[in-house]
C-alpha cells in the first residue's frame, strides 16, 4: 500500500491526530489538505447544506460532485483528475461557508502522514498543556 492509501481522506489511519499536548493549528487556507487524495466524507446533513448553499437540489448535487465512498459507507466528494478536491478552485474552496466537518477538522481533528511538511498552519497554544 502507498502513503496515499493509508492516508486517504476517509481512512482509519488519519481519524486521530497526532499533535503535541498544547497545541491546535490555525488554518491559514493553504489548500495542501484539499490537494491530498482520498475521501472527503459527507454526512446527511452536510448533503442538503452543501446543495442549498450551491443554489442545486440534493439530487443534482449528488449525481454532479459525489461518489460511493471507498468503504462503500456513505457519500464522498469527487475528486478532479489531479486529486484535487472538486470544490477547490485555485486554493480557494468554493463551499468554505458550507464545507464538510472534515475539511473544517484539519488538522486538529485529522491528518496525514507528512501534513506538515506541506500544510501552512500555525501552531498556537490552546491552554490544555501543565
Amino acid at each position: 500500500m502507498s502513503e496515499h492509501d493509508l492516508s486517504s481522506h476517509g481512512s482509519v489511519a488519519n481519524r486521530v491526530a497526532s499533535l503535541e499536548k498544547g497545541v491546535r493549528y490555525v488554518c491559514q487556507r493553504c489548500a495542501a489538505c484539499c490537494k491530498w487524495p482520498g475521501d472527503v466524507r459527507l454526512e446527511e446533513d452536510e448533503v442538503a447544506a452543501i446543495a442549498k448553499f450551491l443554489n442545486l437540489g440534493e439530487e443534482e448535487f449528488i449525481a454532479r460532485f459525489t461518489r460511493l465512498r471507498s468503504d462503500r459507507m456513505g457519500l464522498s466528494l469527487i475528486e478532479k483528475d489531479n486529486h484535487e478536491c472538486v470544490m477547490l478552485d485555485g486554493n480557494s474552496c468554493t463551499i468554505q461557508a458550507a464545507k464538510p466537518i472534515q475539511c473544517r477538522g484539519f488538522p486538529n481533528q485529522w491528518n496525514f502522514p507528512g501534513w506538515r511538511e506541506v500544510c501552512e498552519a500555525i501552531p498556537v497554544p490552546d491552554g490544555s498543556a501543565q
